[in-house]
């Protein structure tokens, strides 16, 4: 899949049309740092609240029966969607020709098809109707019109969201100086980790009873007032005349950069896949092992895993601003080397746990690795980029190696989880849905899957020559 530019390959004429624009700053202030990573805060909000909290209960409420697996297939179609958006939206923010410049445009457009998606999954409970009776997770999605509509909220919401987070991704590439990406990927390595626990707090804990409007309202006011503050606040040079129109066959043969000619982006590319494999198969998956495994009820599953949330990202927090300074000092490979073997060994653990205790351990020490991991993600994947002239479009293809593996990542832990069966206990009151719960087995599977990831993620990183 995704990686290569012929040296001699057509698409390089067109690309040299486009000349990197020069940054609009010399060097980049503290504030600076703030402003240009507030909307990652923001999208971080969005999906610390929807992906750890809301989605996993919301599927759990409309179709209990086929959770795992329902929970699984809406995430994974998702990522598709995911996949496809930034390799358009990147090109065509490269050649955006707005006297606003090249990224704030679509950042902007992106941000309001986001809250049109948000509005779609607040309405559709509504159409909501029980599921009982059901033999298969697609009968038991198509048996309730609640389910597609909200189904199709979350598609709507991942399109606007990749929209704005493509023309993003080509953001810092474009204005902020070699020397100190480093230190703007700790900054957004902080942000994201902060808008993540904002968002699983916010949802889990202070709005649990809440209804869902008001936390669907709370996650669209939050979106909108931190996304505009990188929108409006950030300095954005132009393009300096307009390109030409992309020649869209050129372009799809352009999104496979050749690992001959260009390893290290390969196999940065790879690594990252690996360690988002296994990332995004538990993700969706912990408050079910919640309830499962270390036996949470289901009225209180919500409010324990924003605590766990919260726990690991305020350790990663602390690792993710720490790692951008130390990766710029001591090299990137070393930082990751460290992270990814720390979060594997993690991952095992996880299996053993028995009590809230064991898991907050575990997840204390899981959100130090994965946090010094994050801080050095970005800054690696621009050390490796081919060129800045396409800045946008092949942060985009590295972006793939994020996207790809959420497609099937979930729907890959979902079956798992249901490998080892499952055991249906009656309604606890009259007329009411059936309560599931999976084999502790399952999660196992899952969580060794993780920790093969999390390992060969950091082996392979020694591939890469080119980066410290």
């Amino acid at each position: 899949m995704s990686l290569s530019l012929q040296p001699k390959d057509p698409v390089q004429i067109e690309a040299a049309e486009i000349p990197a624009v020069p940054s609009p700053y010399e060097t980049i202030s503290a504030f600076q740092h703030v402003k240009l990573s507030a909307y990652w805060f923001a999208t971080n909000f969005l999906w610390g609240a929807l992906l750890l909290v809301m989605l996993p209960g919301e599927v759990q409420t409309m179709n209990p029966e086929f959770r795992a697996k329902a929970l699984g297939l809406l995430t994974g179609v998702s990522a598709l969607v995911a996949l496809v958006v930034p390799l358009i939206v990147g090109a065509l923010s490269d050649r955006c020709g707005s006297r606003w410049g090249r990224r704030r445009p679509y950042m902007a457009t992106g941000l309001v098809i986001n809250i049109v998606g948000l509005v779609t999954m607040a309405a559709s409970y509504a159409a909501s109707v029980p599921t009982k009776g059901a033999t298969s997770v697609w009968d038991s999605m198509f048996h309730n019109p609640g389910f597609l509509f909200f189904s199709l909220g979350y598609l709507i919401v991942q399109f606007g969201n990749n929209v704005a987070s493509a023309a993003y991704m080509g953001v810092i590439p474009d204005v902020v100086p070699q020397d100190q990406r480093g230190v703007a990927s700790g900054y957004m390595a902080l942000m994201s980790q902060l808008g993540s626990l904002f968002g699983a707090i916010g949802c889990g804990l202070l709005l649990k009873s809440a209804p869902e409007s008001a936390k669907y309202a709370t996650l669209s006011i939050v979106l909108v007032a931190v996304a505009l503050v990188t929108i409006l606040g950030m300095r954005e040079n132009p393009l300096p005349f307009k390109p030409q129109k992309i020649n869209w066959v050129h372009y799809v043969r352009s999104l496979w950069i050749d690992p001959r000619a260009y390893p290290d982006f390969a196999w940065v590319w790879i690594t990252r896949a690996l360690v988002m494999l296994g990332f995004y198969a538990v993700v969706p998956f912990i408050n079910y092992y919640l309830v499962d495994v270390i036996n949470i009820s289901q009225k209180d599953v919500g409010g324990r895993a924003a605590i766990i949330q919260a726990i690991i990202l305020i350790t990663s927090t602390i690792s993710g601003f720490l790692g951008g300074k130390w990766s710029d000092k001591v090299g990137r490979k070393k930082v990751v080397y460290v992270a990814n073997m720390l979060i594997a060994v993690m991952a095992l653990a996880f299996i053993f746990c028995r009590s809230m205790q064991d898991v907050i351990i575990a997840g204390s020490l899981f959100g130090l690795g994965y946090g010094a991991y994050i801080s050095v993600d970005y800054a690696l994947g621009t050390d490796v980029l081919p060129s800045r002239k396409d800045a946008g479009k092949e942060m985009a293809v590295w972006h793939i190696a994020m996207t790809l593996p959420q497609s099937f990542a979930a729907p890959i832990a979902g079956y798992l989880i249901e490998i080892p069966g499952k055991k249906v206990l009656p309604p606890l009151e009259p007329g009411g849905e059936n309560i599931v719960h999976y084999a502790t087995a399952g999660y196992s599977y899952v969580f060794t899957l993780c920790a093969v990831c999390f390992a060969l993620g950091a082996l392979l990183l020694r591939n890469v020559r080119g980066v410290k």
